[in-house]
């Protein structure tokens, strides 16, 4: 499949969707100079191609009781095709794992963890986490506090660099 081009016409319609994913099709064209029929084309063209995968309500984590955020740095016996499956089979069933990495380095995973408090993340432990086969070591850091959190993703910087006519 050819790789979707952006121009700078989808890169503020993508900006503007992160910012207001509610926005109406007419205010959305009004943002970013187009009339609503050729805007509407270009959204349904950026989910086609899987720039624009979703739409979802942001939740705060605090206000629904869940205000403990835990990273968490995973080493695995053995980094064979089949652990790493099951490793991932099993972090997508646990609700409390909001993000999870493959990395490089020293730990083979990072997650972040959301529990209400300190005895929830004791159970995820003894329950999910160290009951699962091939698990060699967990190191745990509690978030004091959060300085950013953001869902979107910085859309001006990735315009492709423009030739320079003279």
């Amino acid at each position: 499949m050819p790789k979707f081009a952006m121009d700078d016409i989808d890169r503020k319609i993508v900006a503007a969707l992160q910012e207001d994913g509610r926005m109406t099709s007419v205010e959305l064209a009004e943002r970013v100079g187009l009339s609503p029929s050729p805007c509407a084309r270009r959204v349904r063209l950026l989910e086609e191609a899987g720039i624009i995968t979703g739409y979802v309500a942001l939740v705060d984590q605090v206000a629904v009781g869940l205000p403990i955020s835990v990273f968490a740095s995973i080493k695995l016996e053995r980094q064979r095709e089949e652990e790493l499956d099951r490793f991932a089979a099993a972090v997508a069933s646990w609700p409390e794992v909001v993000d999870c990495y493959l990395m490089t380095g020293q730990r083979d995973y990072l997650m972040r963890i959301v529990v209400q408090d300190l005895e929830a993340y004791e159970r995820f432990l003894k329950e999910k986490l160290t009951r699962l086969d091939g698990v060699s070591s967990i190191e745990s850091s509690f978030a004091l506090g959060q300085l950013k959190r953001s869902h979107a993703l910085p859309m001006a910087g990735n315009a492709p660099p423009r030739s320079r006519k003279r």
